[in-house]
């Protein structure tokens, strides 16, 4: 049986109650690809909207806090880390946003790590857009995860 499907096919957020508290973390990635002009404004923090990254970041973390709130099924969880961080890449013109995510709960973080890098690409994209309409967000995806019934794992 599906875990979000309850007995009639009706979606159900799975119960988690009897389920042992523990470490767990996760990390996500993404990519954001823009013109040499706005990524230069980017690097030298001279896009008219402001600090495009201290912008991007806190909204990542907010992200990561409302996962619930955008994620139908997705259990309501107090967060004890979210960090989301930024690599220019300055000769592909590309930004890679990471976050990282920690609780000790009974669920993993996965997709709160995976919306923080969501949510920070989408706020980079649109406090460029005037520079870029065209720029891409790709790549998105969990590079990591610790803790739980399943163990550990990280992407190659």
């Amino acid at each position: 049986m599906l875990s979000h499907v309850d007995e009639n096919g009706q979606a159900n957020m799975v119960d988690v109650s009897l389920k042992d508290v523990t470490l767990r973390d996760a990390s996500a990635e993404a990519f954001i690809s823009m013109s040499k002009l706005a990524f230069e404004q980017v690097m030298l923090n001279q896009n008219k909207k402001g600090d495009v990254l201290g912008v991007a970041r806190i909204a990542g973390i907010q992200g990561a806090k409302k996962c619930a709130d955008l994620i139908p099924l997705c259990h309501p969880l107090a967060l004890s880390k979210v960090a989301v961080d930024f690599e220019l890449d300055e000769e592909n013109s590309q930004i890679k946003i990471t976050s990282y995510c920690k609780l000790a709960g009974k669920t993993g973080v996965e997709m709160e790590a995976l919306t923080a890098v969501s949510v920070a690409s989408l706020t980079l994209f649109d406090m460029c857009k005037a520079a870029d309409p065209l720029m891409e967000i790709s790549g998105m995806r969990v590079t990591q995860k610790a803790g739980g019934k399943n163990g550990s794992w990280q992407r190659d």
